[in-house]
């Protein structure tokens, strides 16, 4: 099958570097999330005045919203140092002990996707998250013998996007949990200028608004498709990057006035004209779109559930009276009604 990925998904290993520049250093730098950002002052500020290691964080929400950057802010803020791993990485209680005993008192360890750490780390994680110790397994069998470990006190911050995914043991050693939510066009217009000016590039208001439309209620997105309409202003405008230029480029790389792009298209166009609107499951629609299941799950129907164009029903996949007009397509009689509402619905 295909692994061709959409503009908006695939993750560049060039553009890491990049991304990792436009990251906000401090609290005061990080756009959006007003209410994320006011209790974690809160809590930082009250451990500082204290004295002590602030309580875990847990920051959930999906991709691309800014927990990474958050967690980074938090260590910035308590003047620590840092350690990421993710977990996947965490596939042994050795894995995890191993970084656990390195750490000094006052670090912050980030874990990202906690949500697949394994179960004997997580066991291991319980009670390193509340007495600061693990409890060290040395031999096998009858003759094993556990040797407890103190370790210097920390602050872990994890980041999900599967928060449902995590355990309740685990997720109730957290003090403080935050959901992230998706960025409104304002504040993504907010997030393209900082980054123009870092980026050195001449963003027009019009262009910036376009591009935020565009950008799937995410800065990572709203950053990625600066950097690519960037590249169409410098080769084929004069660099500037106005409404004309943005639309221009965008269509060059086949993100349609609501953010879909060439997958999101796929998907609906076989939903409608290969399905008849649906139901239909998932691992067909994959089928007819060439791609892997766990991608068109992943990466295109959330998006196309909060844009209302799909729903997901117990028989499977179906495309609602939007999805049908967004491809200029009459939608039947019986088609699925349009949900609630949404910020897209005015486009």
């Amino acid at each position: 099958m295909s692994t061709q990925r959409p503009v908006s998904a695939v993750v560049d290993p060039a553009d890491v570097e990049l991304e990792t520049a436009l990251r906000p250093r401090r609290l005061s730098e990080f756009i959006g999330q007003a209410r994320v950002r006011e209790q974690l002052e809160l809590v930082l500020e009250g451990a500082r005045r204290r004295g002590a290691a602030p309580d875990h964080v847990l920051l959930s929400g999906p991709p691309g919203l800014g927990k990474t950057s958050l967690a980074m802010i938090i260590a910035a803020e308590l003047g620590s140092a840092i350690r990421v791993t993710s977990g996947p990485a965490l596939e042994r209680a050795g894995d995890l002990a191993a970084i656990l005993s390195n750490l000094v008192e006052g670090d912050v360890l980030f874990i990202d996707e906690i949500h697949r750490v394994a179960r004997p780390a997580e066991e291991m994680l319980y009670l390193a998250m509340e007495d600061f110790r693990v409890d060290v397994v040395v031999g096998k069998g009858p003759g094993a013998t556990s040797i407890p470990l103190e370790i210097a006190p920390f602050t872990l911050v994890a980041a999900t996007t599967r928060s449902g995914a995590l355990t309740s043991p685990l997720r109730d050693r957290f003090g403080f949990t935050a959901h992230m939510e998706f960025y409104e066009p304002p504040e993504l217009e907010l997030v393209l200028r900082r980054s123009a000016g870092i980026l050195g590039v001449d963003l027009r208001p019009d262009g910036a608004a376009e591009i935020a439309a565009r950008s799937r209620g995410t800065p990572r997105i709203a950053n990625r498709l600066l950097r690519r309409v960037r590249d169409y202003a410098e080769v084929r405008a004069d660099g500037a990057i106005t409404l004309e230029v943005a639309r221009a480029g965008l269509a060059v790389y086949d993100v349609d006035v609501l953010g879909l792009d060439r997958l999101d298209r796929a998907v609906l166009t076989a939903l409608v004209r290969t399905f008849g609107g649906g139901p239909v499951g998932v691992s067909t629609v994959a089928v007819a779109v060439g791609e892997e299941p766990a991608t068109v799950e992943e990466v295109c129907e959330p998006f196309l559930v909060r844009a209302g164009m799909l729903a997901r029903t117990p028989r499977g996949r179906v495309a609602t009276a939007a999805a049908w007009r967004h491809l200029r397509l009459e939608p039947p009689t019986d088609a699925l009604a349009d949900p609630t509402p949404t910020l897209f619905d005015q486009t």
